[in-house]
């Protein structure tokens, strides 16, 4: 049996492409917070407007604003979607790589152990001959 795990370098490009996948979901989800961030920030902001008119221009000025606000926030919703969208796809990404990682894992893991039971019976009959041998020597030496 090969000493050295066969499929490794397999496995070192899967563990490669499981953190490349990790990062891409860290991002997604750093991305989507900052949006939600944005937009609850948008809605305090709007909370705090005044909504008192004194004149015609103050309601013109009022109305243009409401239409700002409201193309602003219809924006950061629209973004808020996409970078949800993003997060849950990343996620996908993430848990296929994952699996394909871990498949290999349990392979590298029992080459392991079948290689440490090799191990182990190359030493037991190494430790038989010895014992073996001494014992036909010391046969050998009563007999003379």
């Amino acid at each position: 049996m090969a000493r050295n795990f066969p499929l490794a370098g397999l496995l070192g490009l899967r563990r490669l492409e499981e953190n490349q996948a990790a990062t891409a979901l860290s991002a997604a989800n750093r991305r989507a917070g900052a949006i939600r961030d944005r937009q609850d920030a948008t809605l305090q902001g709007l909370d705090g407007t005044p909504t008192a008119v004194v004149d015609a221009n103050a309601l013109r000025m009022a109305a243009i604003a409401r239409a700002s606000s409201r193309s602003m926030l219809a924006d950061l919703a629209a973004l808020t979607a996409v970078a949800e969208a993003d997060t849950v796809q990343a996620q996908e990404d993430f848990r296929a790589a994952r699996a394909r990682t871990t498949g290999l894992e349990k392979l590298e893991g029992k080459h392991a152990a079948e290689l440490a039971v090799e191990d182990l019976r190359t030493e037991q009959l190494v430790l038989d001959e010895i014992a073996s041998s001494s014992w036909h020597r010391q046969r050998e030496s009563v007999a003379q």
